[in-house]
């Protein structure tokens, strides 16, 4: 992993008053924790792009006044509407102990369900991984190779020497969705073919319609009719 240089400043004062007045020297109020205590120190604010503004995992080489030391960026603070750092704490670090960081995800190869009109949707941006330093790496490559129509990478796929993953084993690192276009015209299709389905065939009368005009009448309409009339010639002779 690649090692990021944070030149730093003892801070006397410390408190909101304080803090706010470093930020306007163009500097971020930082903390240093490990080896049983805290160093608060102030560093330039323009040092934080390499570290802060990348898709790679960064170790840290802290320089405060001549006291040097390997760390990583364990918390950094934004400001909710300008986005300027507000404060930033780092982790001291050894080769013998494990450390705990979130490493940044990278989606390789060509997914089948892309090529077939789907979305292929990142759904982890990071990783939270244990390891040696060592053996800690600035990305981890997740292979979509295989990925069809809603299928998905999950954190129990990603097998990588050395790495203790903390987050839970089924959450989903990227997923093939479908678009929603696709999926309203999908919708659309099958309603048409209900439609299409339930309509009666062609030139086949509508259950409860009249016949038309001039049909002739079903079998067993024809008696009836004669047996009405039958009651009228038996009373013409009659009379």
């Amino acid at each position: 992993m690649k090692t990021v240089e944070i030149i730093g400043y003892h801070r006397a004062n410390l408190g909101k008053a304080a803090a706010e007045a470093t930020r306007k020297e163009g500097l971020v109020p930082c903390v240093l924790y490990g080896a049983g205590e805290q160093v608060h120190f102030a560093a330039p604010v323009i040092l934080f792009r390499d570290l802060v503004y990348t898709n790679e995992a960064h170790f840290v080489h802290l320089n405060i006044e001549g006291e040097e030391c390997e760390a990583i960026l364990q918390e950094i603070q934004f400001h909710p509407v300008s986005e300027i750092i507000l404060h930033a704490d780092f982790l001291r670090i050894s080769e013998g102990r494990k450390i705990k960081m979130e490493i940044p995800t990278r989606l390789v190869g060509k997914a089948p369900g892309v090529e077939k009109g789907g979305a292929l949707v990142r759904k982890r941006a990071t990783l939270k991984v244990i390891a040696f330093p060592k053996d800690m790496p600035d990305h981890i490559d997740v292979d979509c190779s295989e990925l069809d129509f809603h299928h998905a990478v999950k954190v129990s796929d990603v097998k990588i020497p050395g790495l203790q993953f903390a987050d839970p084993p089924q959450a989903s690192i990227a997923v093939v969705e479908v678009p929603r276009a696709a999926k309203l015209a999908a919708e659309d299709a099958a309603k048409a073919a209900e439609t299409a389905a339930a309509a009666p065939a062609e030139g086949a009368p509508a259950a409860g319609a009249a016949p038309a005009a001039g049909a002739a009448p079903a079998a067993g309409a024809a008696g009836d009719a004669k047996k009405a009339e039958a009651p009228k010639k038996d009373e013409g002779k009659k009379k």
